[in-house]
């Protein structure tokens, strides 16, 4: 699943969550969020090192 998949997944699961007083459906929503950023972070750390590992030629 992508992270923006993720995302709103755990947005969905954590607002059921708060609505319904499900602690651990809410919690599980916070990790599905935390999983996403996580994978946003991992995929701006692996882009720069290919732009400082294959850098563009700037003619």
């Amino acid at each position: 699943m992508g992270k923006h998949a993720d995302e709103s997944k755990g947005r969905v699961k954590e607002a059921t969550g708060s609505l319904t007083g499900d602690d651990s459906l809410k919690n599980e929503g916070k990790a599905d969020r935390a999983s996403a950023s996580a994978k946003d972070r991992v995929d701006k750390v692996t882009d720069k090192a290919k732009d400082l590992l294959n850098p563009k030629d700037k003619r």
